[in-house]
């Protein structure tokens, strides 16, 4: 909730009555949001509304917006304003929000944070500040000042492209803090899971939510004892990424892994150039958003990969 007497920082926006009210994240299927785009690279308000709709009706537990995926890093403030009031109007209430805040300059994180929480999102991911590699130190400070702002918080350890690995016993350290609530690693490396479970002891463990952010190993990492995904394949494949974690959830491992299987060269493909290139020509090639554009730095796949992204596409029973 905010703080009384606090200027909001978007003076104009406002965003219904329960945009305060914070709906606690999901165990499942969490889909890291694509941002569509129009050919001359405005934001697609239609195309991402339907994608939301996408989402509500294959039961996705839970979005994450303005992360990676959804290239927030290219975005203005008012962008992302506009693609948060968007979601945030059609799915509030309905699916949890988790939105993207995290970059190098606190003050920034600061400042994306606020705008979430005025906007009426449910939650945070916060990466490490990425290319300075901060001390543990600093990113305890770091991360600690941001869940003090009052919004859910969830870690983001993605070594491969911040240049700095968030530890076990810093994750345990700020595990303590009452606003940060989980974490989502992308470290590919299962045995960090059994590592960061072991730290952090049964119960806090129990009440810290664990999401995979590596979609090649997010099965085994469920059955290790993970809560979930945040998922790029699930932008192509959402009901079948719920029902395979589902299954994974509710123990049944023999059926997670069957249900993973017509996926796994998917989980590959989609990384065969810069996230979210890929995944943004196979939903396109699907006809789930109306083109492939991506905002420079990234561009348009490139052709040469279209007959893998294709024979995945296959594998998947989508073409």
């Amino acid at each position: 909730p905010l703080k009384k007497g606090r200027r909001r920082r978007d003076g104009a926006l406002h965003a219904g009555t329960n945009a305060n009210e914070m709906v606690p994240l999901k165990k499942g299927s969490t889909c890291a949001l694509i941002t569509p785009f129009t050919t001359d690279g405005k934001i697609d308000i239609p195309g991402l509304e339907k994608l939301i709709d996408l989402h509500l009706e294959a039961q996705t537990d839970n979005l994450c917006v303005l992360g990676t995926t959804a290239e927030a890093s290219v975005m203005s403030m008012d962008e992302r304003a506009l693609v948060l009031s968007t979601i945030v109007k059609k799915a509030k209430g309905k699916i949890p929000l988790l939105v993207g805040t995290g970059t190098i300059d606190p003050s920034s994180v600061k400042r994306n944070t606020q705008q979430a929480i005025d906007l009426g999102a449910d939650a945070s991911l916060v990466v490490p500040p990425y290319y300075v590699k901060p001390p543990q130190r600093g990113l305890i400070r770091h991360f600690t000042g941001m869940a003090d702002l009052g919004m859910p918080v969830i870690l983001y350890n993605v070594p491969g492209r911040t240049a700095v690995d968030l530890s076990d016993e810093t994750i345990a350290t700020l595990a303590e803090h009452d606003n940060i609530v989980g974490i989502k690693d992308a470290t590919g490396d299962i045995s960090r899971l059994t590592s960061l479970k072991k730290i952090l002891g049964k119960e806090k463990s129990d009440n810290f939510l664990k999401y995979s952010g590596d979609d090649a190993t997010t099965t085994d990492f469920l059955l290790e004892g993970g809560d979930g995904c945040i998922s790029v394949t699930a932008n192509i494949v959402p009901k079948k990424m719920h029902d395979m974690v589902h299954a994974a959830l509710e123990g049944n491992g023999d059926l997670a892994m069957k249900l993973n299987q017509p996926l796994t060269l998917l989980h590959k493909k989609l990384f065969v150039e810069s996230n979210p290139i890929p995944c943004k020509w196979a939903a396109s090639r699907l006809g789930l958003i109306e083109n492939a554009y991506c905002r420079p730095p990234l561009d348009e796949m490139d052709p040469q990969y279209i007959g893998a992204v294709e024979e995945a596409l296959t594998a998947a029973g989508l073409l």
